[in-house]
Order: structure tokens, then sequence, then C-alpha cells
């Protein structure tokens, strides 16, 4: 292709670089969800709930649910429950990240030369990077509640103890100020980006490493509670992921609502743990 045409092509896409941000965030948020309709690469969905949203809990789940991850902590099936959890995280949480990527993305490309294009994906992928390390975690305490036998076939907590207890500590996780300030920095992408700002691709992967860690900080406790409604329970997970995103966008994240969000998983942790 001549060099003319090149650069008459980078600058096409530069200059609509909301336009393209949109559609990658749009195709990777997709595929993700698509990853885990189809069963997280861990087998085929059926069984009672396959004619629903799919619970993925039909499937050969060996070393899943069931049984014991195989071949050492971080072989076999282990490395898939990992991956499983890093897609997860993507399908969650770049829905509620669109706002700042997109905002970042026009104020990157207004410090930039015309034909050039924003590090968009240097913040984005620094900001997934941060739920990578995360879901790492999150598959170290998966593999634990496998080995003590705390989990179902679809990944929901067989001890009402634990999944009290998990309700309960998100709820009061809600009134904490480490919970205010982080969720504050993911309510206000424009204030977090004008004082942590970095230029070049090096200082937006920085940027986006920042952003995600004040995201964690907001929503790790909320995490947990995937082990209440099932890991593959798709409803619960969409459902998780909407109230993140109202939290980071609307009414749940002022103070009232994670009040009334806070006692009601309180609540709830309580009266399960009453019942038992």
């Amino acid at each position: 292709m001549p060099a003319s045409s090149t650069n008459g092509l980078t600058e096409w896409v530069a200059r609509r670089e909301r336009v393209v941000v949109l559609a990658g965030l749009g195709v990777t948020i997709a595929l993700a969800w698509l990853y885990l309709f189809l069963g997280g690469g861990m087998g085929s969905t059926s069984g009672p709930n396959a004619m629903k949203m799919p619970d993925m809990a039909g499937m050969d789940m060996a070393g899943m649910g069931g049984g014991q991850p195989t071949g050492g902590l971080w072989g076999g099936t282990t490395l898939i429950i990992f991956a499983m959890w890093s897609v997860m995280m993507a399908a969650m949480m770049l829905p509620s990240a669109a706002p700042v990527i997109l905002l970042y993305a026009g104020l990157a490309r207004s410090r930039v030369s015309t034909a050039a294009f924003p590090p968009v994906g240097a913040f984005a992928g620094g900001y997934l990077l941060v739920w990578v390390a995360f879901s790492a975690l999150a598959t170290l305490a998966h593999v634990s509640l496998q080995h003590a036998a705390l989990l179902s076939p679809v990944l929901r907590s067989t001890s009402t103890a634990l999944a009290a207890v998990l309700l309960i500590a998100a709820g009061v996780y809600q009134f904490t100020p480490l919970k205010s300030s982080c969720l504050r920095q993911c309510r206000a992408p424009a204030q977090f980006l004008a004082r942590h700002w970095r230029a070049g691709t090096a200082g937006a992967l920085r940027l986006g490493v920042v952003h995600g860690g004040y995201c964690v900080g907001c929503c790790w406790a909320l995490m947990g509670l995937l082990f209440v409604g099932g890991v593959m329970n798709l409803w619960w997970v969409a459902v998780l992921a909407a109230f993140i995103l109202g939290e980071k966008t609307a009414f749940l994240g002022r103070p009232t609502g994670r009040i009334v969000s806070g006692a009601g998983l309180v609540a709830a942790g309580t009266v399960a743990l009453v019942l038992m």
C-alpha cells in the first residue's frame, strides 16, 4: 500500500477515534460474554438450567465444582479456571469502564498530532491487567473452596454460613471510607484523569493500572458474591455487572444508594444465618 494511502487511513481512523474505541469495546465485551455463554472453555451447556440463561451446570465439571483441579496448583484445569475468571472480569468490568476509556481517548487525541492515534489500547490494557491479577487471587480462592468441598457443580457455595459471611462482608464494605474513596474515582473520570494524567504509551498503561486499582478497591467484595449466586450462573453474573454499572454511573453509587444496597446485603446475610 502506498505511503500516502497508509497515512490517509491512519488519519481517517484517528479522526474517528470515538467510533473506533466504541467498536473495539463492543466487540471485546461481546466476545467475552460469548465465551462465558459457551461455557468458558470448560464444556457444553446442559442440565436443568440449559433452556434458560446457561448456568453451565451440565458441563463436565471435573476439577471445577465437584472435583479437584489437576496438574498442580497452576496446571490443567486450574489454568482454565484462571482464564474463565479473567474473561469474566473483562465482561463484567469493561461496560462500567467505557466512560473513562472514551474520555481518555478524547483527551489523549487532543494532545497528539492529527495523524496519530492515542494509546487507548495501552490504557485499556493496563486497566484489564489489574483485573487479571485479581483473577489470579480469585482463582486461588476458587481452588481452595473446591478442595474444601464448599462449591456445588455450578460453583455456588454449599455452605450457608459462607454465603452469609460473603453477603454481610459485601454489605459492610459498602459503608467503609475505602469503598467511598475508590468509588469516587470511578464516578468522576474527568477528575481522575486530570489528577493522574501521564503522557505517552507508558503513561497510558500506568494510568490504566491506577484506574484498575481503584476499580478493584471498589468492587472486590461484590465479586465474592459470585460464589453466593453461582460463578457459572450467567444471570447472576449479569445482575452483578449491572449493579456495578449502576454504582459507577447512577443512583446506586450515591451515598443513599450505597446505604440501601449495603443494608440489603447485610440483612440478606443475617437472615441466612438465622435460618441455618
